[in-house]
């Protein structure tokens, strides 16, 4: 099983280090990391140490690291739009496309999203959806932690898009499949995900700019399912699955 992940502000330069803090008190008291176990630090935007416990106590674990490594960012770039959906569906998505690899998820205030992100409320909800992409990005070993935008509008979104080297429309009746694309080497490919009741016909008309809509299969997927679909054929047409 590979080493646990912990998160640090930087890597540290020195090889002896005190883990502590929220993440000092989940490897001591919750994982109960031992003497003589190894983990993984790790700043999030690419840079890691693999150390090995020396020390524990509460709240806190003491390591030496042995390993230095910095990975790469990944590109080209995934972003996936996903539109605000019912429930926790959203934290779910985020969840599933964290695991998969997504590099950024857009919140976007679809015409026909149900919930709708507004003050308080609002800011709570991304908060939500940013802690869940970095526990999930832990949980899957990632050196980079995917990141959560702010909520876009759909004016906001076209603007945004037009820094991607490719927008993928997802819509039910498009007659060109995802399998189908031809996709960049580099950059940013982004994907858009209607909300519940399908992207509207504005909406639509307004993202035409970035090509032809595309589809996932014959069925109809959730919204919270099918970005997390979409970005495993991206994955798999990359090579990096």
């Amino acid at each position: 099983m590979s080493a646990p992940v912990f998160l640090v502000d930087a890597v540290p330069a020195d090889d002896d280090y005190t883990l502590d803090g929220p993440e000092g008190h989940h490897a001591a008291d919750v994982q109960r990391l031992q003497p003589g176990e190894t983990l993984v630090l790790s700043d999030g935007a690419g840079g890691t140490a693999a150390a090995r416990v020396t020390r524990t106590e509460r709240g806190s674990v003491r390591v030496q690291i042995f390993e230095r490594r910095t990975y790469p960012a990944p590109d080209p770039k995934l972003t996936v739009v996903q539109a605000l959906p019912k429930g926790d569906r959203g934290e779910r998505a985020v969840q599933m496309l964290t695991e998969i690899g997504v590099d950024e998820v857009i919140p976007w205030a679809a015409s026909r999203s149900i919930v709708q992100w507004k003050g308080p409320r609002g800011d709570k909800a991304r908060a939500k959806w940013t802690a869940t992409a970095r526990e999930a990005s832990k949980q899957a070993r990632r050196p980079h932690l995917a990141h959560v935008a702010e909520l876009h509008t759909t004016k906001q979104l076209v603007a945004r898009l037009r820094n991607a080297s490719q927008v993928l429309v997802l819509h039910e009746e498009a007659e060109l499949p995802l399998s189908k694309v031809t996709l960049p080497a580099a950059g940013e490919i982004a994907i858009v995900i209607g909300p519940e009741g399908s992207i509207s016909p504005d909406e639509l008309n307004a993202l035409e700019e970035f090509g032809e809509p595309i589809r996932l299969g014959d069925t109809v997927l959730r919204t919270s399912t099918a970005g997390p679909a979409a970005l495993a054929v991206l994955q798999a047409r990359l090579g990096r699955w």
